[in-house]
């Protein structure tokens, strides 16, 4: 079946950074069907020589890497239309004549998602089309379901694919075949054995250029509520009947509507904001300093929280999420601490207990245990089996991309998913916004906000 990939937003950031050196990544490896046209649309007057030239520069710019044979092929399969996408007329202009069966991709801010998916409804897409939407899905747990209702009255539910690119990360990958290939790890995947999950994703970068957007979203917003319960998830779902666009998200809904909120917003929540200070030998200004950024918001640059998952598996383990950009150091990392054993029949010695950590970039799995020493046969000493992941052949961009033109939405987050994951973080903001919980400063350069 011939497919066609419309991109809604085909002159914006997201597009020249992500998009297209991905689908340049598709075409270098040989996955790129032959006959897929690209269509951009956007406001910009161009023509689709003037489109290529933008597009050559972005591939230049992101994805020099990429053999520029490869990139010369992409750019020759775009085209370009103007055209306002909220608008049913102009839309319906941008999109007509796109050969074969078309999966239109909505890469716009999230406040024109609405709209623009209603100027499709009028529309009408043909049948077997699909619809991807970009993060953030939505701007609340009511405005996702409004998205999803429009969706439903578009296309089926399993022509919707709601893009989250970590769902495509090697290391997340590599997690499912980790619990579900391997015997030795799904006996003590529960409660009974395991201590607390960490889910850390901390970042050296500062804001790098996109106020426009962090700075009315926020690092809770930006991260937490769709990257990190979606990694939450992953870890604590219970086993699928197969890896499949059906029984994946199924699985995945089901953990997310056990997630208990924080119990405690004071307690178990921090938020945090950078100021001026050095990372790497980089100067960083403080964040309300950065050109595009509004203090009067009180963003917060640094997000933690921490919640249980209500079912028979996890009761009672902690789960502790957190992000932060402007920080000492790359921790980006699931971490499940196993509980100590239940008798240690070596004396004094009291060992850490076991970890597992599945790390992203480089992409790695360390277990942390304890082994008897090289000396003294009875001390014990921390050894750490390392199995160090080679890059995958796409980015993660590439490999969803992929799938799409595949047809396949196994990688895709389900309505349901959108949704709960709104219900999680919702108590947050809510105490966040009515200054409940204080907005902690830290230096760029530093480990985080110094909790009181």
């Amino acid at each position: 079946m011939r497919r066609s990939l419309a991109v809604l937003g085909g002159t914006g950031d997201l597009t020249g950074r992500l998009l297209l050196p991905s689908l340049a990544s598709l075409v270098a490896t040989g996955a790129f069907p032959h006959d897929v046209e690209v269509r951009a649309v956007g406001t910009e007057d161009w023509d689709d020589d003037g489109y290529r030239d933008w597009a050559r520069g972005r591939l230049a710019a992101h994805a020099a890497e990429v053999d520029e044979r490869a990139r010369e092929r992409l750019i020759s399969c775009l085209r370009y239309r103007r055209g306002d996408v909220t608008d049913a007329g102009q839309l319906r202009a941008a999109l007509d004549g796109l050969p074969g069966v078309p999966i239109v991709y909505l890469a716009l801010p999230n406040t024109v998602f609405h709209p623009t998916l209603e100027a499709l409804v009028e529309v009408g897409l043909p049948e077997g089309a699909q619809v991807v939407v970009e993060k953030p899905f939505g701007r609340d747990r009511a405005d996702a379901r409004a998205l999803n209702e429009v969706l439903r009255r578009l296309v089926p539910e399993e022509a919707v694919f709601r893009i989250d690119h970590f769902l495509a990360m090697q290391t997340v990958l590599n997690l499912l075949g980790l619990r579900f290939a391997n015997r030795i790890f799904e006996p003590v995947w529960n409660a009974g054995h395991v201590e607390r999950v960490e889910i850390v994703f901390d970042e050296t970068l500062g804001l790098e250029g996109r106020a426009g957007y962090y700075d009315t979203a926020g690092a809770l917003r930006d991260m937490l509520q769709n990257h990190l319960l979606q990694l939450l998830a992953l870890v604590a779902m219970d086993p699928p009947h197969a890896i499949d666009d059906t029984s994946l998200p199924a699985r995945k809904a089901d953990v997310l509507r056990a997630v208990r909120p924080p119990a405690d917003l004071a307690r178990d929540t921090v938020r945090g904001r950078y100021t001026a200070g050095t990372v790497a030998g980089r100067q960083l200004p403080d964040y309300t300093a950065e050109d595009g950024v509004d203090p009067s918001r009180g963003t917060e640059t640094y997000a933690e929280f921490t919640v249980t998952v209500d079912n028979w598996r996890w009761a009672g383990v902690p789960f502790r999420l957190r992000t932060g950009k402007a920080l000492g150091s790359d921790r980006q990392e699931i971490a499940v601490h196993f509980k100590p054993v239940p008798h240690l029949p070596f004396g004094d010695d009291q060992p850490e207990p076991d970890v597992l950590r599945l790390r992203f970039d480089p992409d790695g799995i360390d277990l942390e245990i304890n082994l008897n020493g090289a000396g003294d046969p009875f001390d014990l000493e921390r050894e750490v089996l390392q199995a160090a992941l080679p890059r995958q052949e796409l980015p993660a961009y590439g490999v969803l991309l992929r799938e799409l033109l595949a047809g396949s939405t196994t990688l895709s987050i389900s309505d349901v998913e959108a949704e709960e994951s709104w219900r999680i973080v919702e108590p947050v903001l809510a105490a966040w916004a009515a200054g409940e919980v204080p907005l902690l400063e830290y230096p760029a350069g530093s480990s985080g906000p110094a909790q009181p």
